[in-house]
């Protein structure tokens, strides 16, 4: 049997989003309130110093920078990769097919951002070691 147990970690739900957002400095009547940040995918996450810092919990795409007239869906479109619109449905009801659509979407995702991650601490690493080398060699 498969475990469910950390599925809140994944923010697939909805009252999942809404539950992250532990300091959003909106209201309720804003156009980015916490509930329409929930409904676009995004769930809090921030800290103390950064309140208005959310994340996609398709893309990943983390945002930061809020004003209270942005509208979630149109900011999401416009920095992520990947549209949320094409990998997920948004309404309460899924199928067990879309389901399964958007949790492959969402592993895909974060596979290639940890990928590119990693891909951007290689090359500054080997850049910082070479740039070291090339000094060693013009002082002998």
């Amino acid at each position: 049997m498969v475990s469910t147990e950390n599925i809140e970690k994944v923010f697939l739900l909805e009252t999942d989003r809404v539950k992250s957002f532990k300091k959003w400095p909106y209201s309720g009547t804003s156009s980015c309130s916490i509930q329409k940040m929930a409904e676009a995918g995004f769930y809090w996450n921030g800290n103390d110093n950064e309140e208005d810092t959310a994340a996609c919990f398709v893309c990943g795409k983390v945002l930061d920078g809020w004003e209270e007239t942005d509208a979630p869906w149109e900011e999401h479109k416009k920095h992520a990769p990947v549209s949320v619109r094409e990998v997920w449905p948004a309404r309460a009801e899924l199928t067990v097919e879309e389901m399964i659509d958007l949790l492959e979407a969402i592993m895909k995702a974060r596979l290639q951002n940890g990928y590119n991650t990693m891909k951007d601490g290689l090359k500054a690493c080997i850049e910082k070691k070479r740039k070291e080398m090339l000094k060693q060699l013009g002082k002998n």
